[in-house]
């Protein structure tokens, strides 16, 4: 019985109760950080002097401070800056005040009047200046209150009186920082009335100190740049200070100078000691021109280019800064009347006694009656004759400006232009060439002006005769004997520099169409015809009868009776040039020879018509597109394919477009792949029955995340739906990824991993493209959105069943044309691959390969573009060109010169390298919030975690392959 209870009693009470086990909340732990001014206060009183106390303010200095505990900092600060004796440390703590004071978050307002009462006991003149610059910063801030700025201004205003340069200089600023032209000061102890800012500081126009004059000055023109009117008045001050003593102040003036004959171009001034009056602008232009024979040459400089941008100024006086003495248009001359009526009114005739005693007068007091001062005549010859390069490039610049606006003024200064190019600085001559350039609409060059522009293609720099090159596709020649001039120098300067030889061609090119009339009489010379006798053939492979004929075909485009002065084999190589060479050599009507040598004979360069109709069936097409969600899997896939074939061919007959057709294929090929990878077979059926169609889903998805980084960084233009829309697809493929990885037995052990960084892929293209969800309505990432919170706490098979799902019912997200988008290309000049001679070195040495190379729409190339060499055996080298090796002739538009030194193992027999141009990229600058520089106000905390840059190269260019063969070393 016993046995029987004892029994009942352990079956009663030893009941296993099962608890549902819920998860215990992480503790969420709350970072306290340590009080930035309490921490200083305990510095500050272990300090035993000032030598300490200042080793711990520099210390914090270096720290950062968060907004909410500026306030406090500061309190601390002005606390001890009343107890410190020590000058040095009064002004660390001013400094520091100005610094806390440009955190972001916090609001100095609460600091001004602490900041005002101790400039009012302050005794050194180091720490009132610097307490100045911290009220000067304060004010800037808090730019939305005029009371502040008044009573900040009336501060400066009262210290201005100050002995202490500095202190002046820093009233001087705050007031053209602050200073409102309708708020008027007075003075408190004196009763002269109300006054404006500016008669302020023109009064400090003659200080004692040339620094506070430079301060008064750099004033003015800070009011001048904050939109406040310069008053006229302030003109005869500023050109007074033209001839200070010191060079600062000098600049200075002439900047005030310029800005009022901008301000007041049509009002009159007097001459000094005259009766005549002429235009400020005028004046102003005279006074400038002086100062390019200034003795220092930063204010020759400043006064040079100064003169470049007063467009404003009259002919003559423009025309007289090109010769040095004074022109008669220039000077005043008295009428006859006048003369008359001076002789009539001294009562006295000649009596002959004296000889010339009645000549004409002009010459004396010349320079009482001159309109333009003798020391600014022929100002540009002083500048281009400068013994600095730097005046001279100014001037050369300033030339530019002038000559491109006064047509007259550009045939006066061709001469000395283009006596510039024998200039012994190579920055000087290279200047004068591109300003050549620029103006060559207004000039024509005669032979002597040409024979000495041509005498730089004997230059060894290769930019300068490249920009020569270019100088004279533009320019016209003035004679048939200029044109044979400049064909036989660029022959020779192909013989002397056969790397030139596209430069060259291309420059024959533009000559020859802007001068067929010149060409013609040259015609049977140049091809070596008679009129008798049959000539030999030339040789084709000739660079310079390449350059001949296509010089003469050029011309004879606009010059119909040219082609019957061609030999037969003329005709063959004009055939041969034009299937090769066809953007050099133009289509030309040949009458009765289109059937024998399938000549073109009419012009098919695409007109703006055709160009609207190409976009137009861009538009369609991508409409088109957005229909395949009412069509079967395989009628889909076909109208993708065939859609992006179109597009492929409709960029390469239309350059115009080729970008955005080549954009939107490449975007159409990615969903291509895409709908291919999850189609139903292959989802329907277990893993091992489909491992072929598996491999080809995961190549797919890797495909097309290549794909992605190709549309984000190959194309220029893209807006930020564009970028969203490119996003989307990665993100679709990264999903694919993960479900495919899911499908493997070696993935299962990755795939918590991988789902934790797929949900941060998502949440970070939430937190980048916030503004362009509201355009991907019903997309994938719509979806994942929508079921974020649920995903976030499901298991990882379960997310896998859901990316799955969510894949398969998404559909194509519509494409959105950018308004302009450039494909980033590289055309490899040098090496060409046509040579069949070895570049022979020997092994385990060095040799250096010549790389030219045109880049067009590549942003920032100096840090993306690199050049890879393979080798034959598989060894890849990927090398990163100098800054220096990169060129821009033009916009959008690099050049690329540079050297690839190839070194390897000997070889039994030559073989090829494959030399391309790679464009890298790191997927971190993507990042359309890319957090600036941190502050005091910021932290390393606040900012979300970014996902991990995927770095990688885009090869842009064809592959050139060119003949080595590694020697081995003689014993």
């Amino acid at each position: 019985m016993a046995a029987h209870l004892k029994k009942r009693v352990y079956e009663e009470f030893s009941k296993v109760v099962q608890i549902p086990h819920e998860e215990t909340p992480a503790k969420k732990l709350r970072l306290s950080k340590p009080s930035k001014s309490a921490a200083l206060h305990i510095d500050l009183c272990k300090a035993t002097n000032s030598t300490d106390a200042l080793q711990y303010l520099l210390q914090f200095a270096r720290k950062p401070v968060e907004a909410e505990s500026v306030e406090g900092v500061v309190r601390i600060l002005l606390e001890h800056y009343y107890k410190e004796t020590d000058n040095s440390v009064r002004l660390k703590i001013a400094s520091l005040l100005g610094l806390l004071s440009k955190t972001q978050g916090f609001s100095p307002d609460c600091i001004v009047d602490d900041a005002i009462n101790t400039l009012s006991n302050e005794k050194s003149h180091q720490v009132l200046a610097q307490l100045l610059e911290t009220l000067l910063v304060i004010g800037t801030q808090l730019p939305e209150s005029p009371a502040l700025r008044l009573r900040l201004v009336e501060v400066a205003y009262k210290h201005l009186s100050d002995t202490y340069f500095g202190v002046r200089n820093k009233c001087l600023q705050l007031l053209g920082c602050l200073g409102m032209v309708d708020a008027p000061l007075g003075k408190e102890n004196e009763g002269a009335g109300l006054r404006d800012v500016q008669s302020i500081i023109s009064d400090y126009f003659g200080d004692q100190d040339p620094r506070v004059r430079t301060a008064a000055l750099k004033a003015m023109l800070q009011l001048h740049e904050r939109g406040m009117k310069i008053h006229q008045i302030i003109y005869d001050q500023a050109c007074r200070l033209l001839t200070d003593d010191y060079e600062q102040v000098r600049s200075a003036a002439v900047q005030m100078v310029w800005v009022l004959s901008q301000l007041y171009p049509e009002s009159i001034v007097p001459i000094p000691s005259s009766n005549e009056e002429i235009r400020l602008v005028d004046d102003a232009f005279g006074k400038i021109s002086h100062m390019v024979s200034d003795g220092s040459w930063m204010v020759r400089v400043q006064a040079a280019k100064t003169l470049g941008s007063m467009l404003q100024v009259s002919p003559h006086f423009l025309e007289q800064t090109l010769d040095k003495k004074l022109m008669s248009d220039l000077r005043r001359k008295r009428t006859a009347h006048e003369r008359a009526k001076e002789l009539f009114a001294s009562g006295e005739f000649s009596s002959g006694r004296k000889w010339a005693d009645d000549a004409p007068k002009e010459k004396l007091d010349t320079n009482t009656v001159n309109l333009i001062a003798s020391g600014a005549c022929g100002a540009f010859v002083h500048g281009l004759e400068d013994e600095m390069f730097e005046v001279r490039i100014a001037a050369v610049e300033a030339l530019c400006q002038l000559a491109r606006s006064s047509p007259s003024f550009a045939e006066k200064c061709l001469d000395f232009l283009v006596d510039m190019f024998n200039d012994e600085i190579e920055e000087v001559r290279l200047q004068s060439i591109h300003v050549l350039r620029e103006i060559s609409t207004h000039i024509t060059l005669r032979e002597d002006q040409l024979d000495t522009v041509l005498a730089v293609l004997e230059d060894s720099s290769r930019d300068i005769r490249e920009a020569l090159h270019e100088l004279l596709c533009y320019t016209n020649v003035s004679t048939k004997e200029c044109i044979q001039l400049a064909l036989l120098e660029l022959l020779k300067n192909l013989n002397k520099y056969p790397t030139d030889r596209n430069s060259v061609w291309k420059c024959l090119k533009f000559l020859g169409s802007r001068h067929p009339t010149l060409v013609l009489p040259l015609v049977p010379e140049l091809l070596s015809t008679h009129p008798y006798f049959d000539t030999p053939e030339p040789d084709m492979d000739d660079p310079a009868y390449i350059a001949v004929l296509v010089l003469v075909f050029n011309a004879a485009k606009s010059c119909p009776t040219m082609p019957a002065l061609f030999s037969d084999h003329t005709f063959r190589h004009y055939a041969y040039l034009r299937d090769s060479l066809s953007h050099l050599v133009p289509p030309l009507r040949l009458p009765g020879r289109k059937q024998v040598y399938g000549l073109d004979s009419v012009d098919s360069g695409p007109g703006s018509g055709s160009v609207e109709s190409a976009q137009l069936f861009l538009q369609q097409s991508l409409n088109r597109v957005s229909t395949i969600q009412n069509l079967e899997a395989p009628g889909a896939q076909d109208l993708l394919d065939l859609t992006t074939r179109d597009l492929l061919r409709l960029g390469e007959l239309q350059t115009e477009l080729a970008g955005a057709a080549d954009f939107c294929a490449t975007y159409l090929r990615c969903q291509l792949l895409l709908m291919k990878a999850l189609q139903e077979k292959l989802w329907n059926m277990a893993v091992p029955l489909c491992l072929k169609q598996n491999v080809t889903a995961t190549a797919a998805a890797q495909q097309i995340l290549e794909e992605t980084y190709k549309l984000e960084f190959l194309y220029s233009g893209l807006e930020s739906r564009q970028v969203a829309t490119i996003h989307h697809v990665r993100l679709q493929a990264k999903a694919l990824q993960l479900v495919l990885t899911a499908r493997t037995r070696q993935g299962l052990d990755l795939l918590i991993g991988s789902c934790e960084k797929f949900l941060q892929d998502v949440e970070s293209f939430q937190r980048l493209f916030l503004t362009e969800l509201p355009h991907l309505q019903d997309s994938f990432v719509d979806k994942l959105l929508e079921l974020m919170p649920r995903l976030s706490s499901c298991k990882p098979v379960e997310l896998v069943k859901i990316l799955q799902t969510t894949l398969r019912q998404s559909g194509l997200l519509q494409l959105r044309l950018p308004e302009q988008i450039h494909r980033a290309t590289a055309t490899i000049i040098e090496p060409t691959g046509e040579s069949d001679n070895p570049l022979r070195f020997t092994s385990g040495l060095v040799v250096a390969l010549d790389i030219d190379a045109t880049l067009e729409h590549v942003q920032d190339p100096q840090n993306t573009v690199k050049v890879q060499v393979l080798y034959p055996d598989g060894q890849s080298h990927v090398i990163h060109p100098k800054p220096g090796d990169f060129r821009k002739p033009g916009p959008h538009r690099h050049r690329l010169i540079t050297q690839v030194y190839l070194s390897h193992t000997a070889w039994t027999e030559p073989s090829q390298i494959e030399v391309r141009l790679l464009l890298a990229y790191s997927s971190s600058s993507t990042s359309l919030t890319s957090p600036s520089k941190l502050g005091w106000s910021e932290s390393l905390e606040s900012l979300p975690p970014a996902e991990a840059a995927v770095e990688g190269t885009i090869p842009f260019s064809k592959a050139v392959k060119v003949f080595i063969m590694p020697k081995p070393a003689r014993r």
